[in-house]
């Protein structure tokens, strides 16, 4: 009997999450990146353990990692899209707030993804129709919520849109903390949290997201549990737009794009 694209997802979340989990607390080699970016060997360690799941699993697909960038030269539209470790800032300062993220995109979009938090032991995951959290072997049906009024807003550099939108001016403005209550956990855990109804919304005015190893997990998990999810504009991901929004329901989302508008207005004035 062949596996399923999602449960290949969910294996190889696993397996990155293992090894996180394993290395944590133990000393970590540092490998420097972009600015001040930077990689641990749990991450490659991580990147490794998801990828040989990957290859066993599906060794004629694509695989973008985000440390070992691509690799294959299969031409059948399957790109598996990996992030080891997704708070590796968190996860070397000793916070157990990281996810490893897995998911597959195909020419629609991501159809099947995971994400697993290695402390908690859950895997939020989507077949690309419905999205689910694993835990203790239940799958448990997603359902967005946006009643803790949460919202978790991506507050690390580079600000791209600095210019015209900066998240960090959002939270001073009065119209959002008479609404929402800010949170700064500094991984994608967090939009799998919008799914699970842990959050109202997330927001990032990252660039290009759709393709993204950090995001692509966690949006095609809240396009499965039914979140609204646009740009910074309300457009379509995939239309190149710049940012993220991610919310529960059309409410929240609504407000979300208003404050964005008041900062995009008040900016443009002479």
């Amino acid at each position: 009997m062949s596996i399923t694209d999602h449960a290949v997802a969910i294996a190889a979340a696993e397996a990155g999450a293992a090894v996180v989990r394993a290395r944590y607390g133990s000393q970590l080699t540092r490998i420097k990146k972009v600015g001040h970016d930077f990689a641990t060997s749990a991450d490659i360690e991580a990147e490794k353990a998801i990828l040989d799941v990957l290859r066993g699993a599906r060794p004629h697909d694509v695989v973008v990692g985000e440390e070992s960038g691509r690799t294959g030269t299969g031409d059948n539209g399957r790109t598996w899209l990996v992030d080891p470790l997704c708070g590796t800032l968190n996860y070397a300062a000793r916070t157990t707030l990281v996810a490893v993220n897995v998911a597959l995109h195909t020419g629609t979009g991501s159809a099947v993804a995971a994400s697993a938090d290695p402390f908690s032991g859950e895997v939020f995951w989507t077949d690309g129709s419905a999205a689910y959290v694993r835990s203790a072997g239940t799958d448990e049906r997603l359902v967005p919520s946006a009643e803790s009024k949460l919202v978790d807003v991506n507050l690390d550099p580079p600000f791209p849109s600095r210019d015209v939108f900066l998240a960090a001016r959002m939270l001073a403005d009065e119209d959002f903390s008479d609404r929402f209550q800010p949170r700064v956990v500094s991984t994608t855990l967090a939009v799998a949290w919008v799914a699970a109804g842990r959050r109202a919304a997330y927001v990032t005015d990252r660039h290009d997201l759709s393709r993204s190893v950090h995001f692509a997990a966690g949006i095609a998990l809240c396009h499965a549990a039914g979140c609204v999810v646009t740009g910074l504009d309300g457009e379509p991901l995939d239309t190149g737009g710049n940012g993220l929004v991610v919310a529960a329901d059309q409410p929240t989302h609504a407000a979300l794009l208003a404050l964005v508008r008041k900062q995009r207005h008040a900016t443009a004035r002479p």
